[in-house]
């Protein structure tokens, strides 16, 4: 597979990765997410992404879905602290209609006051699901244990700030971020890169966008929180692991996957398999360009969130002391071949692409087998090392 990146005279960048099936998956991305947010406007760039799903001049809500949809396609997007992307997957004959529409949302939104009125309350209802919801509560929770500033602010914002922001405030805030110079337009799929590189240059002007960067700290704190009408305790266990453009930000991989990723890592075999202490034990890697941290998830019953602490602990140690290179070798072909098996489907590929964009370059994903290869086994025992050294720690249980 080769990539085709272009970075356009107007700043645009424009990556096309060639697929012989014929399915494309389309996404114009914004270089901006959570993390670029004043802690007052918490929460404003995921509500930006809401909004310009309910119209334009030319499309209604209801005929952006149907254009995609009754095409045999998918529409959707997300935020994240780091970017904000608008996505379908269709046939590729329909490539066009794919473009047409999702240009017009990120170019051309209407900002309705009924509907930004009435999209406010969908979100808070949103807010509410987050909190109430008590595996994706601790997640949310976690973050706010490791760093401060915007970052200790759920990406979907607050009551108060959601009720700060007005139209106008929305307004200014997508004139200043979605200009050509922070687009990104990501192909995956049977197209032709000139014809996009055509479509890019005619549909959006030379404007150059700008965006805020706002300083945070790292933290390390813990915390245990008890709520009625939970009847599992869930836990996360995080520490602070290399930035993306760092390369030993792949040993944190390699030691993420070791410990907590699939039924055959050390974790899932010491609590659940051998211990039978919970069901779900689960790892994840969230590395990023300004931030990074990896972290573990376990549900488990209240009485048993201090022993599974100090397993976690106790594992990390062994980790840090006796890890050998044979275990190392195993751990990273499961990687590599977890890589090659997420590239098969054009949508995962394409926000793997995205992802690698915003980190720095989409090229350096296809050097993602070459960069774990080359994983040291002194830098993962070294970072095990430091993950117990320090570490946060949240835990939401049973009252």
């Amino acid at each position: 597979m080769k990539l085709q990146r272009k970075i356009l005279a107007n700043g645009m960048t424009v990556l096309f990765e060639k697929r012989e099936l014929p399915i494309v998956s389309i996404a114009f991305a914004v270089k901006a997410g959570g993390v670029n947010e004043d802690p007052k406007e918490k929460g404003i760039s995921h509500f930006i992404e809401h909004m310009l799903y309910k119209g334009t001049p030319t499309r209604n809500a209801k005929k952006i879905a149907e254009e995609i949809e009754n095409n045999g396609g998918e529409l959707n997007g997300f935020t994240s602290e780091e970017v904000v992307a608008y996505w379908c997957k269709m046939p590729s004959q329909h490539l066009k209609i794919a473009l047409d529409v999702l240009s017009d949302m990120v170019k051309n939104p209407l900002f309705d006051q009924k509907e930004f009125d009435k999209e406010r309350s969908v979100i808070f209802e949103e807010i509410k699901m987050y909190h109430d919801n008590p595996r994706l509560y601790v997640m949310d929770e976690i973050q706010k244990s490791l760093y401060d500033g915007t970052m200790k602010l759920n990406l979907a914002g607050t009551f108060e700030t959601m009720n700060a922001i007005t139209r106008e405030k929305m307004s200014e805030k997508f004139k200043q971020l979605y200009k050509p110079s922070n687009i990104i337009l990501c192909v995956v799929g049977d197209a032709d890169f000139d014809e996009l590189i055509r479509f890019a240059e005619k549909n959006f002007g030379s404007e150059k966008g700008k965006t805020l960067t706002m300083k945070f700290n790292s933290l390390n704190e813990s915390k245990i929180v008890e709520r009625d009408g939970v009847d599992q305790a869930n836990l996360v266990f995080a520490y602070h692991v290399p930035v993306a453009n760092d390369k030993k930000s792949y040993a944190a991989i390699v030691l993420n996957s070791l410990m907590a990723d699939g039924m055959s890592s050390r974790l899932f075999s010491e609590i659940r398999e051998k211990r039978n202490l919970a069901y779900a034990v689960k790892g994840e890697a969230n590395i990023n360009k300004t931030f990074a941290y990896n972290l573990i998830y376990v549900g488990t019953m209240k009485d048993n969130v201090e022993k599974i602490k100090k397993l976690i602990i106790e594992e990390f140690e062994k980790v840090s002391e006796s890890l050998e290179d044979k275990e190392l070798k195993i751990t990273k072909e499961k990687l590599i071949g977890n890589y090659q098996i997420s590239m098969e489907d054009s949508q995962e590929q394409m926000i793997n692409l995205l992802k690698t964009e915003i980190d720095g370059n989409a090229e350096e994903f296809y050097k993602f087998e070459e960069n774990i290869s080359k994983v040291k086994l002194e830098d993962v025992k070294e970072l095990a090392k430091k993950a117990i050294k320090n570490f946060s720690f949240f835990a939401l249980v049973p009252k």
